[in-house]
């Protein structure tokens, strides 16, 4: 088995939300911070454990959790691991307390049409772009 990659989702549109999420922020500085952290899940031996804390943390069942922070500013890339994959599904900048409940469904949602789209001949693929890309645009 490969080593691990971590994917965005992408959405039967063609979207991929935390790439889209990723680009929106500002300053670009913030977009390397997010990107960084991806990258710490590419290149896993295939039988390793999830990330330990404070890189990332369990948010219920597989469904886990990356924690990102640039300066003051926190986020959190809900994301779950399909054989060498790490599936990017959602992310959120966090203001307070834990992930919202609305959050953890969208992707949970996004998890569960990734899985039927990758068993599937369906296009687009539910998995999108590697990530971090290469170059992120500043």
């Amino acid at each position: 088995m490969a080593e691990t990659q971590a994917v965005y989702y992408r959405s039967s549109r063609g979207q991929e939300p935390v790439d889209a999420f990723i680009d929106a922020l500002r300053p670009p500085a913030a977009q390397r911070a997010l990107d960084d952290k991806c990258e710490l899940l590419n290149g896993l031996p295939p039988a390793a454990p999830p990330l330990a804390f404070p890189h990332s943390s369990q948010i219920e069942g597989e469904l886990r959790e990356l924690r990102c922070h640039y300066g003051r500013r926190l986020f959190r890339i809900l994301h779950r691991r399909s054989s060498n994959l790490f599936v990017l599904l959602h992310a959120i900048e966090k203001t307070s307390g834990p992930v919202p409940s609305a959050d953890i469904v969208i992707a949970k949602s996004r998890f569960a049409d990734f899985r039927v789209r990758m068993d599937t001949s369906l296009r687009p693929r539910a998995a999108g772009r590697d990530a971090p890309p290469p170059h992120r645009e500043t």
